[in-house]
């Protein structure tokens, strides 16, 4: 406490390092990961680096002990993180681990979110096939199927896909999404389509709209000589 007063972080973070490793080896785990989760808390807003570290050590500890609940949520704080630093593929498999804590114990409402923010990382990382992938094998968790946040995500898939910007906009300032955790939820606001985000039309469409559509067609002209000379 005295060096945090101190404003000397650095320092108070290596000691309480230093004791939770005593703690462990006492065999009083809990204290060192809630140990390691406050260091966590003092250096978040200066190191966020060390503080990812951390929170992954605290993780280790609660899930050596199979105190999966407890190591999920700070899984949850170290994938925020990594998504604050734009380490997407990091934070892509943080998710996921995240993800797969949550549904062994159950937690299949908070599997559901876990996915949404997936999807939100793999599109940034511009793999639209892992994001894809990701709905469909969570269509094994419980409820998923035809609950709001997988209609949402397929929804938003088939915007990306289409690269129509309007609808994927409209889904990523939804509620369901807005009111995400804030690193969640920039990543949503700020998630463009490639190409420009000009929709697909089809021909049908392109007429409706008196736009030219390019025919398939052969120039007559073209198919006078299209059998060769005679």
């Amino acid at each position: 406490m005295m060096l945090k007063e101190m404003q000397k972080l650095p320092e108070a973070v290596q000691l309480i390092e230093k004791a939770s490793m005593m703690f462990v080896e006492s065999g009083t785990p809990d204290t060192a990961a809630m140990s390691l989760d406050r260091a966590g808390k003092l250096i978040e807003n200066v190191n966020l680096e060390k503080a990812i570290d951390l929170y992954q050590q605290a993780a280790s500890v609660f899930e050596n002990e199979e105190r999966l609940r407890q190591s999920a949520e700070l899984l949850g704080k170290v994938s925020r993180l990594l998504v604050r630093a734009r380490r997407l593929d990091e934070a892509a498999a943080s998710l996921q681990k995240e993800k797969n804590m949550y549904k062994e114990i159950e937690n299949y409402p908070t599997c559901f979110k876990k996915t949404i923010a997936q999807v939100l990382v793999h599109l940034h990382r511009n793999d639209y096939v892992a994001a894809d992938k990701c709905v469909r094998e969570s269509y094994s968790i419980p409820g998923f199927n035809g609950s709001e946040d997988c209609i949402a995500l397929e929804q938003l898939l088939e915007g990306f896909d289409q690269q129509d910007q309007d609808q994927v906009s409209a889904i990523c300032n939804s509620p369901l999404f807005k009111y995400m955790d804030n690193d969640y939820a920039k990543l949503s606001l700020s998630l463009r389509v490639p190409g420009g985000g000009t929709k697909k039309k089809s021909p049908e469409s392109q007429q409706e709209a008196g736009e030219p559509v390019q025919s398939a067609t052969v120039n007559e002209e073209d198919d006078e000589y299209s059998s060769g000379l005679c």
